[in-house]
């Protein structure tokens, strides 16, 4: 089998690896990008793609779909490798000091560092314990919001009471024929500007709080909802006529095999140097959210800035022996 020979492995295709993918490149080292997820984006495309962001440098508001793609824009001179829909399943020292990794589809990549950059780890939807809904899933019951066209027109039951539930109901309200928003409680775990504007929204005919209940039960077949059930603590039902299902309960995360490579653990962060984001084996280093240090804050910015510390230090274990003079990129430019 041929074994893909590279400079730096990143395994995570989020923000901050994609953005890992430009200091690296700056640097004149290429990378192969490994990502359980089917394309590139992390949590920015797969849990909240038409979110705003306000806290990029630059950008007052930018969309999370359309973070990925400036960033992907930006790391694409350098030509990086990507595996898609694949993890990391092994990682091997080598006797010359490079790493050999493979991954769940048996590629097989070389590298003479790796940047761990899998946000929490792999990660997953929290399902609601409903008999029968796998026949629903993908068809009329989602955990994602890739693209809100698709439910112009329709009856929404979303269910939760954190801020993916509130911000998908005022999204959704404007196009959708009516939303339903399902929380076992009377109070939500959201920002308060987000609260005023449901409760304002609640009191037309576009949005009703149905609280407090919790999801019961489905109704349709071949995976076509008609109805969604819902009950309080004290057995009162209600039937909600409905198109989509909705359920925002929070991820599962786990960091899989990463858990085993013996790197230093802390409730499954990794703990690296906030000097360099070193972890505690030489030749692999961890930035963004799966990162901990004292006071680390989990921001995207923060993980960019950790990805240019890192880079800066890989730079020496790839180019042993050469001395480094730094450019700034308005003198060094990018490749054409």
């Amino acid at each position: 089998m041929t074994v893909h020979k590279t400079d730096v492995a990143i395994i995570g295709a989020g923000p901050v690896g994609l953005f890992a993918i430009f200091e690296c490149g700056m640097m004149n080292m290429k990378c192969h990008v490994i990502d359980a997820l089917s394309e590139i984006g992390g949590q920015c495309v797969a849990l909240y793609p038409e979110k705003p962001i306000y806290d990029i440098p630059a950008w007052p508001r930018i969309l999370a779909k359309d973070l990925i793609a400036r960033l992907e824009e930006q790391a694409a001179p350098f030509n990086p490798t990507y595996h898609l829909g694949q993890n990391v399943v092994k990682l091997a020292k080598q006797e010359e000091g490079t790493w050999l990794l493979e991954t769940s589809k048996g590629i097989k990549i070389e590298a003479k560092a790796v940047v761990i950059a899998a946000g929490v780890g792999a990660f997953g939807p929290n399902r609601p314990p409903l008999e029968g809904i796998e026949d629903f899933e993908e068809k009329s019951v989602f955990y994602y919001v890739k693209d809100p066209q698709r439910f112009k027109d329709k009856t929404i039951v979303i269910a939760g009471g954190g801020d993916s539930a509130i911000d998908w109901a005022l999204s959704l309200a404007p196009l959708a024929k009516k939303v339903y928003v399902v929380h076992r409680r009377d109070k939500f775990r959201a920002a308060p500007d987000s609260l005023n504007k449901i409760k304002e929204l609640s009191q037309g005919s576009s949005l009703e709080l149905v609280v407090p209940y919790q999801l019961d039960s489905l109704e349709g077949q071949d995976g076509i909802l008609t109805g969604v059930g819902v009950k309080t603590l004290e057995g009162t039902e209600r039937l909600l006529q409905a198109d989509i299902l909705l359920p925002f309960f929070g991820l599962s995360m786990n960091l899989g095999p990463i858990a085993e490579w013996g790197l230093n653990l802390e409730r499954n962060h990794i703990e690296v140097s906030p000097i360099d984001n070193s972890t505690s084996t030489r030749g692999i280093f961890a930035i963004g959210d799966v990162a901990t240090y004292e006071n680390k804050q989990k921001l995207i910015l923060t993980g960019f800035a950790e990805a240019a510390r890192a880079a800066c230090v890989m730079r020496s274990l790839v180019y042993p022996g050469e001395v480094f003079h730094f450019e700034y990129s308005t003198t060094q430019g990018v490749p054409k």
